[in-house]
């Protein structure tokens, strides 16, 4: 009877503790997903492009919202929560700066490139580093003890 009970008690604690979602994209490079759009005529490319930086995005976002989540929900005084989450809406506001340099750099590599390289090079760099990030931050939470 008592191992019911101790295994009882320990599903309802799995139970109680909130799930960690995994980041459910994968970190393909900017080349990568050039290549995995690259058999579509122009139009479509950049359509395939423009669906993969919004599911990036997408995932980011979903990402964002879990580490608030979890840091609200983490087991440790609420001085070093109020810090972890200034840190990370600071480094959300910093990402966003990086994100947005970096693909203007990557895309400039395109030079006179034909049609809209350009914005299919911001297109794939902003997903790339999207989902690069999503990973980062399910990597930097998914280990905090929870309440």
């Amino acid at each position: 009877m008592r191992t019911i009970i101790f295994i009882g008690l320990g599903f309802a604690i799995c139970l109680s503790q909130p799930l960690i979602a995994a980041p459910t994209t994968s970190s393909l490079s900017a080349k990568q997903l050039l290549d995995a759009c690259s058999q579509f005529s122009q139009a479509e490319m950049h359509q395939c492009l423009n669906e993969k930086e919004a599911e990036s995005l997408n995932a980011l976002q979903l990402a964002e919202k879990n580490v608030v989540r979890i840091l609200s929900n983490w087991d440790e005084d609420d001085k070093y929560i109020h810090l972890s989450k200034t840190a990370f809406a600071i480094s959300r506001k910093e990402f966003a700066k990086y994100r947005r340099a970096q693909c203007e750099f990557s895309a400039s590599l395109s030079g006179g490139g034909a049609g809209g390289a350009y914005q299919m090079g911001l297109l794939s760099c902003a997903a790339e580093l999207n989902n690069r990030r999503a990973e980062q931050l399910h990597h930097a939470v998914i280990n905090l003890p929870l309440k």
